[in-house]
């Protein structure tokens, strides 16, 4: 078989896939655990699946269900007080969300799984490594799927990325440079569950840092780390003049608004990430992905949230010229649809989970160590446990 050039595989970028779509025969039942605002999305999407059926929710706010299912139309969803409760009761569940916050990804996660339940978990996979351990050895042990909620994942621009690497057009890959920021976003229009350390546990790095260390670690097949010396600050989150409306606030910031890292991974490679809830800055820097025949350039944007800023470019060299070739902007679906529609497509299929555990708890390794390098102040190694 002759052997393809750059140009002919960079000509092969330009169309998506399709997905199939896949039709049960049977109504899925599914439940929502934590009715907060991402629940929302949860609940608007698995509303417009015909195989789906949301038959219970929880909150651990009296009422705050019954509002949730009466704002969605969905009357017939039992409501219930605590995650334990809906699991013990429920009995027949094909599948749950699980969209609290995240000090109780890991608990409501374990929970539904040793009763048997496949699991969507929100993102980020948990608080700390030693959590995304354990729900990973209770999907192993009840033999469900537990995927993990990085719609970004869906999108085509991202799986794009991937087949740029996997085509062997940057060669050896050597350095990444990625991350994102905002100038000014904090996440509090809907309170401060994402700010208290006691909700939350982790900040920018478990809201969207997650994204971009997901974009490039799986484009690049999901090394493990080795070492990281980490850093973040809280400068703006503790600012009271960052929420002129709710000075207070800044009293109960609890996590990091800033965090950087930099990783040696498996295989050589160096990885040099930082995200940002809020800055002095418009961005941190485009995503770079440098290799020993090519690079590739991934535009960033002003308010990251796992999207891809622009065309992306792949620097090379041809016939002893320096070449720049730009990938165009794919048109995305619906990701957060494609997300949940994934996920219970596999529990249909005896498949897999499209953002699987075994890769994220990586991932949930790297943010787990930035923060305990930051604390420590040194470099450490990084040791995932066999599960």
């Amino acid at each position: 078989m002759a052997k393809k050039d750059s140009m002919s595989i960079m000509n092969e970028y330009k169309n998506a896939p399709q997905k199939e779509k896949i039709e049960s025969k049977r109504i899925l039942k599914v439940a929502i655990i934590g009715t907060g605002w991402i629940a929302d999305a949860h609940a608007n999407k698995y509303k417009d699946m015909s195989d789906v059926e949301i038959v219970a929710l929880a909150d651990l706010v009296p009422g705050k269900a019954e509002r949730f299912a009466k704002k969605w139309d969905i009357p017939n969803a039992r409501c219930y007080l605590s995650h334990k409760e809906l699991l013990d009761a429920e009995t027949d569940l094909d599948a749950v969300s699980i969209c609290t916050y995240n000090r109780t990804h890991a608990e409501c996660t374990i929970y539904a799984l040793k009763k048997g339940v496949n699991v969507l978990c929100e993102k980020p996979m948990s608080v700390t490594l030693e959590e995304a351990v354990e729900m990973r050895r209770a999907e192993k042990e009840s033999g469900k799927i537990l995927s993990i909620g990085f719609q970004p994942r869906m999108d085509p621009n991202m799986k794009k990325i991937k087949e740029i690497v996997e085509s062997g057009v940057l060669g050896d890959i050597y350095y990444i440079q990625t991350g994102g920021g905002r100038r000014r976003g904090i996440p509090t229009p809907f309170g401060t569950t994402f700010i208290e350390d006691k909700t939350a546990g982790i900040g920018a790095m478990g809201d969207i840092g997650c994204y971009s260390l997901d974009m490039v670690l799986n484009a690049i097949g999901y090394p493990k780390p080795l070492t990281v010396s980490g850093y973040k600050s809280d400068f703006f989150g503790k600012d009271p003049k960052t929420y002129p409306w709710h000075p207070e606030y800044a009293e109960l910031f609890g996590v990091e608004d800033f965090a950087a890292g930099f990783i040696r991974l498996e295989g050589g490679i160096i990885l040099d990430f930082r995200i940002a809830w809020a800055m002095n800055l418009d961005t941190p820097g485009d995503t770079i992905i440098m290799g020993k025949k090519g690079s590739l350039r991934i535009p960033s944007t002003e308010c990251w949230n796992g999207s891809v800023g622009g065309p992306m470019k792949v620097y090379s060299e041809m016939a002893g010229s320096q070449v720049c070739t730009e990938i165009p902007i794919i048109q995305s679906p619906d990701i957060f649809h494609e997300k949940l529609r994934s996920f219970l497509d596999a529990i249909i299929t005896g498949g897999k989970a499209p953002v699987p555990s075994e890769q994220i708890i990586i991932n949930q390794a790297i943010i787990d160590g930035i923060i305990k390098s930051a604390e420590l102040g040194k470099e450490i190694e990084i040791n995932i446990p066999e599960v």
